[in-house]
């Protein structure tokens, strides 16, 4: 798993963690006998349900039985992690957006992050390649409707954490070319031209360097991404972006005041940027009795963890549609970047059952379609127009960080 999950994410029970592996599921009611669960089917038939963050690539990387192995992690069969090709289809998955996340500590540095970065991409590339019958490769909002209606999970790479480009908006253009169709601006930490969530900020937001990569990243109709990010950063991006960012994996503050969550303050400005937040199953960024136990000192914790649960989801869907609206509201599970699940979403095969809790709750089945995908759908359609536009008015930015920064190179 990710190492920033042993710092950021909950740390469940012991009896809960060993009631997950045990690969124990709360029962999911049947569509014939709850009409909520046979509304959750039609929406889930009708509408690709694009998730926007999973970590596979990562976790085929870390495999402890045949780490980077492709062939040997086989999604044909039941898996260690959270996703394999049954459970996926049993959760109805429609679209997904693969993270190649790298982490951006001193020790991937060291190693060079393009190189990681590029690995991570070699990881995803093959793993569309291996299974084309039901890993269908697409890079915009028409590719994943087409591959739907082909019985296919469109599949697109987003990169998690603007480290990545090493300060170089060529490399930015690089990544695009090869597929990568958003970025997370930053990871858990802080960069040259951009704040992370985590303390001691260094800029109050972007930089002018910063800014110009959102300007670059709108040209090209790569996706900004603001998971991970500080507020003044998601501010100045929405003051910077053409097109619609989002949050591949957030949920709202007001519900659980984690700092990787978002403010209603942010929330509040999605309807004119027509961004989307796409609410996330990490148990620390759910539960606010989470949040206040990871914050505990380990020697004063009294208890085992409380986890999340599933109505804790709903609750933050819920927030971000009455805050931002239905139409601004999506889901990112971050499955395989999570040592800890929510219950009732203990991998990809568990998407129907907050659908249905939604329902259950009154969300229409427009509604639910827009969560689903046509939300995220409609955003990135809109990032492609703007980029067309923009390619008309301007050529790729030959700007350095060293020129908009006043740096000494």
């Amino acid at each position: 798993m990710r190492p920033h999950v042993l710092l950021l994410s909950a740390l469940v029970a012991l009896p809960t963690l060993a009631c997950a592996q045990a690969g124990a599921r709360v029962a999911q009611p049947s569509s014939s006998t709850d009409p909520h669960a046979a509304v959750a089917e039609r929406v889930l038939r009708g509408t690709p349900l694009i998730d926007g963050h999973n970590d596979l690539p990562w976790a085929i990387r870390e495999s402890k039985d045949a780490p980077r192995d492709v062939e040997r992690y086989d999604l044909r069969t039941r898996t260690a992690g959270h996703t394999d090709i049954a459970r996926l289809r049993a959760g109805r998955v429609g679209g997904q957006f693969w993270s190649v996340y790298i982490p951006g500590e001193d020790a991937t540095k060291a190693m060079g992050y393009a190189r990681v970065q590029l690995e991570q991409i070699d990881i995803a590339l093959r793993v569309f390649a291996k299974y084309p019958d039901v890993l269908e490769p697409i890079t915009t909002a028409q590719g994943f409707r087409d591959a739907f209606a082909r019985g296919r999970i469109g599949s697109v790479m987003g990169m998690e954490g603007g480290h990545a480009i090493e300060n170089s908006l060529g490399a930015l253009r690089a990544y695009h070319a090869m597929g990568a169709r958003y970025m997370t601006l930053t990871h858990n930490v802080h960069l040259d031209w951009a704040d992370a969530h985590v303390p001691n900020p260094r800029h109050g937001g972007l930089t002018a360097f910063g800014k110009e990569v959102v300007r670059e990243m709108n040209r090209l109709g790569m996706l900004v991404d603001l998971s991970h990010t500080s507020p003044a950063t998601m501010s100045d991006a929405l003051d910077v972006s053409e097109a619609p960012v989002m949050w591949s994996h957030s949920n709202a503050f007001a519900v659980a005041n984690h700092t990787r969550n978002v403010p209603d303050s942010i929330l509040r400005r999605l309807p004119r940027n027509g961004g989307v937040v796409m609410v996330t199953f990490v148990p620390g960024f759910v539960s606010q009795a989470q949040v206040d136990w990871n914050r505990t000192p380990a020697a004063e914790r009294r208890g085992p963890a409380p986890g999340a649960t599933l109505a804790q989801v709903a609750d933050h869907l819920d927030h971000i549609k009455r805050v931002a609206g239905a139409d601004h509201v999506g889901i990112g599970g971050d499955f395989d970047g999570i040592d800890d699940v929510v219950r009732g979403l203990e991998d990809v095969s568990t998407y129907p059952a907050l659908f249905a809790e939604l329902s259950r709750r009154g969300w229409t089945e427009a509604e639910l379609r827009k969560l689903a995908g046509e939300n995220v759908l409609r955003a990135m359609a809109q990032a492609e127009r703007v980029a067309a536009r923009l390619q008309r008015e301007r050529a790729p930015s030959t700007a350095t960080i060293e020129q908009l920064d006043r740096r000494t190179p």
